[in-house]
Order: structure tokens, then C-alpha cells, then sequence
């Protein structure tokens, strides 16, 4: 079940959260608890007893390692957790690239076993990791009830696609918070936004960027591949930025503050910039649980882009399992490096020159990232940069003209001033209104309705 679906909208969530309100506060995490795995039974009922199992092992590896005044060898305990907890995801989600990688390049005969990819499992792996790990760093103890840890761990707002809420942001909200009418109202209006960026707009870009797909890279004209790309960075900033946004919505309606997961990545100036504003909360994650065990910038410069390099590595790896996303990763620490040895000084000095460069950088990533696999994305990089000429994949040029100007006109900081100006005036509200209901009737008449970032 997704967010924007009408089952979900007109079904689930009133009933769930008419049930949530009417129960007493002590009972709430059960109900949450039991919604959440009744919310993922109905997307992908063969793996429900895979994150169930993963809730009840990391509840006790968490109670086996215990408090920091225990002692007695805590490293190993969290070491074993980790380990197990990283076996699960790369099994089901490496397995077959690992096996046929080997196969290939080794003349082996490991078996490829090509596993559906559970709903969710990088994202609750990644929560799940950093429970243990902030147990054994004391900076949570551990919890005593596995239904609060299950509600955490499947809260079905963020379970399939973020955001990251590691434990110890949200561990006194888990043991007690208020619900209001405020809350509801806050979240509702953030839930519609979120809902609009999907089905208004990214599932709009989304049909260009399948046109792309289905007629063929290799027969793509120079303008077509732009129009095409184009398409594509902005589908999956309103897809995943709007699901953000309604998981964003859906925790302040259970009484929860979830952390903002996108901050206009699209006006960032330079690389580095787009990375502290697109998907914080796992470029978060990556700095607090890999960059600084590893060592950070703390132990010169040659450690300090070994560790950078890991960090990208595994960023792009985690993405996907396939070359073209390790390139991917890769691909972006050649930037950063060099912004930070250099380019970055020369770019804050010209506003124009640096955020053309940093868009231009980062469409040519999306190319790596959207393909279906290496050979694809270069035969995409040439075809952007070949200058060939030929009749336009596209027609009605005036809708589609329509639709990226307004594309690129919500991606930027213009439309988010003017609705916090708005939001609680007659305007704003008749404007979510008509967005609520204009996004209901795109979902009766449309069948394209995927979430980019389930796949991941």
C-alpha cells in the first residue's frame, strides 16, 4: 500500500487514525504497533514476519549488550548485532549481484537467486543499526518494551521509505506525547502537500520519463535525452520530497516530529551543498555512524578522503546493487574531493557559474542513477552530448512547457515563503483544498502511480 492511493487515503488512514484518537494513551503504541504491520502486510504480506523477526532480534541483541555500566564485552555484542542485522539486507537485496559478479568474474557457479526485495529493508535496517549502536554508546538505554521498540521500528509513516528517525530522537515521544487538534490539522496540511508533489506533479514528470525509456536510449535525439533527464530530476525530487512530506504529516498526526528530509536541493551551490540539503536524513546517518567511527576529519588529510571514499561507496551501494550505482557514489566523491581541495572557493565567488554547474553535475548523476545499468547510462551521456539532431520524442509542447515551469518554480524557496504566509488564511486553505481533491481525481484517472525510492 502507498500513501497516494486511494485505498490508503480514503480507507487506511481514517480508520486507523479514528481508532488511534479513541484509544487511551497507554494502548496507543500497541495500536500503532499492530496498524503498522497491517499497513505492510497489505504491501508485501510474504516479508511481514522478516521485520517482525528483526524487531524481536535487535530487541534482544539491545537487551544482551545493555547499559554502558555493564562492561563486559559490549564491542563484540554490538559487533555480532551489526553483522547479523547487515547479513539480512545484503542477502536479500546483494545476493544476486554478489553471485553473479563472482560467477562472471571468477568462472564460479554460485547460485543467483534473484529474491524479491523487501519493502523497506534498507530503510529499517538503517533504524534498526542505530538503535543497538546508541545503546552501546549509552546515548539510550535499552528498551523495555518490544512493542514501543516494534511501533518505532515499524511506523508505518517511514517504514518503507524514510524518513531516517534514529531511536533516540523520538524515545521520550514513544513513551509519552500529546495528540491535539493542532497536531491533526498541522499534519493534514503537510500530508496534502506531500500528496500534491506526488501525484500532481512527479507522477506528471514520471510519464515523460517513462516515454524516454520506452522508445530506447539509443534512439533518442539530443533535445530528447535533455527533456527526458530533466524530467527525471524533477520526478524524483516531488516523488521523494512528497513522500517525505506525507510521513512528515502522518508522524505530527500520531504525535511525533519527524526530521525535514529535503531543504531545496535544486538551489544548492555547489555538490557538496546539494548533499546537506537532499535526503538529510541519511546523509545524517552516514556522517554520525560511518564517517565519524571511521575517524572523520580528525586524523589528516589522506584519512580523511579514505573515509570520504568509503562513506560514497557504500552511499551508492546502498542505493542499488549494481555497478552504475557504485560509479554513482563514486562519482560523487570525485566531486566533493575536488570541491573541497579547490573548486568550492572559486564557486562561492560567482552565483550564477555555480549553480549551473552544480544542476549540470547533478543531472548527469541522475543519468547513472536512473539507468538501468552501466552500459545504458553511458549510450544516455552520449546521446546528451552528441548533438543529434531529429524529430521530438514529445508532443503538446505547451502543456509540457506549462509543467516544467512549474516544476522548477515549487522546487524553489518562492512557493514555500509564500505558503507559510498563507497557510492559515482563507488562501492557503482553499489552495489545499483544491489540491486534496484535485490529486483524489488524478488517482481515480491515472494507473502510474510508483514511489521511486520503494525499489531502494
Amino acid at each position: 500500500m502507498v500513501f497516494s492511493s486511494l485505498s490508503f487515503v480514503l480507507r487506511f488512514m481514517p480508520a486507523f487514525f479514528i481508532l488511534y484518537y479513541l484509544t487511551p494513551a497507554r494502548w496507543r503504541n500497541f495500536v500503532l504497533f499492530l496498524g503498522s504491520i497491517i499497513f505492510y502486510a497489505l504491501g508485501e504480506p510474504k516479508y511481514v514476519l522478516l521485520v517482525l523477526l528483526s524487531v524481536a532480534v535487535n530487541f534482544g541483541i539491545a537487551k544482551w549488550i545493555g547499559p554502558v555500566s555493564r562492561g563486559g564485552r559490549r564491542g563484540l555484542k554490538l559487533a555480532l548485532g551489526i553483522i547479523l542485522d547487515v547479513s539480512v539486507l545484503i542477502f536479500f537485496k546483494y545476493e544476486a549481484f554478489l553471485a553473479g559478479t563472482a560467477n562472471d568474474l571468477l568462472h564460479l557457479r554460485f547460485p543467483v537467486l534473484q529474491l524479491a526485495l523487501p519493502l523497506g529493508i534498507s530503510f529499517y535496517t538503517f533504524q534498526i543499526m542505530s538503535y543497538i549502536i546508541d545503546v552501546y554508546r549509552g546515548k539510550c538505554n535499552p528498551d523495555r518494551s518490544i512493542v514501543d521498540l516494534g511501533a518505532y521500528i515499524m511506523m508505518f509513516p517511514q517504514l518503507i521509505a524514510g524518513p531516517i528517525v534514529v531511536y533516540d530522537k523520538v524515545a521520550l515521544s514513544l513513551k509519552a506525547r500529546r495528540i491535539s487538534l493542532g497536531n491533526l490539522e498541522r499534519g493534514l496540511k503537510t500530508f496534502i502537500l506531500g500528496l500534491g508533489s506526488k501525484v500532481l506533479l512527479a507522477n506528471r514528470f514520471g510519464v515523460l520519463w517513462s516515454a524516454t525509456q520506452t522508445v530506447g536510449f539509443d534512439s533518442l535525439t539530443t533535445a530528447d535525452a535533455w527533456i527526458g533527464i530533466a524530467a527525471y530530476t524533477l520526478q524524483i525530487y516531488f516523488d521523494f520530497n512528497g513522500y517525505s512530506l506525507m510521513a512528515i504529516g502522518l508522524g505530527e498526526m500520531l504525535g511525533f516530529r519527524f526530521p525535514v528530509n529535503f531543504n531545496q536541493p535544486y538551489i544548492a551551490k555547489t555538490v557538496s551543498d546539494f548533499w546537506k540539503r537532499w535526503h538529510i536524513t541519511l546523509t545524517s546517518w552516514f556522517r554520525e555512524y560511518v564517517y565519524i567511527p571511521l575517524g572523520g576529519n580528525r586524523k589528516g588529510a589522506f584519512r580523511t578522503y579514505v573515509n570520504l571514499l568509503i562513506v560514497w561507496f557504500i552511499t551508492g551501494f546502498w542505493h542499488g546493487a549494481g555497478w552504475n550505482f557504485i560509479l554513482w557514489g563514486l562519482y560523487y566523491f570525485v566531486l566533493t574531493s575536488i570541491e573541497r581541495l579547490f573548486l568550492q572557493k572559486i564557486l562561492n565567488r560567482f552565483f550564477v557559474l555555480s549553480r549551473a554547474y552544480t544542476m549540470v553535475a547533478v543531472v548527469c548523476g541522475w543519468v547513472l542513477f536512473a539507468s538501468p545499468d552501466l552500459s545504458s547510462a553511458l549510450v544516455y551521456l552520449g546521446r546528451m552530448f552528441s548533438f543529434r539532431e531529429g524529430v521530438l520524442l514529445y508532443d503538446a509542447p505547451v502543456e509540457m512547457g506549462l509543467l516544467f515551469f512549474a516544476g522548477v518554480l515549487l522546487s524553489t524557496p518562492v512557493f514555500k515563503r509564500w505558503y507559510e504566509k498563507q497557510k492559515d488564511r482563507l488562501l492557503g486553505l482553499v489552495l489545499l483544498f483544491g489540491v486534496f481533491w484535485a490529486s483524489l481525481v488524478s488517482l481515480v484517472d491515472s494507473a502510474y502511480n510508483p514511489f521511486l525510492y520503494f525499489r531502494f
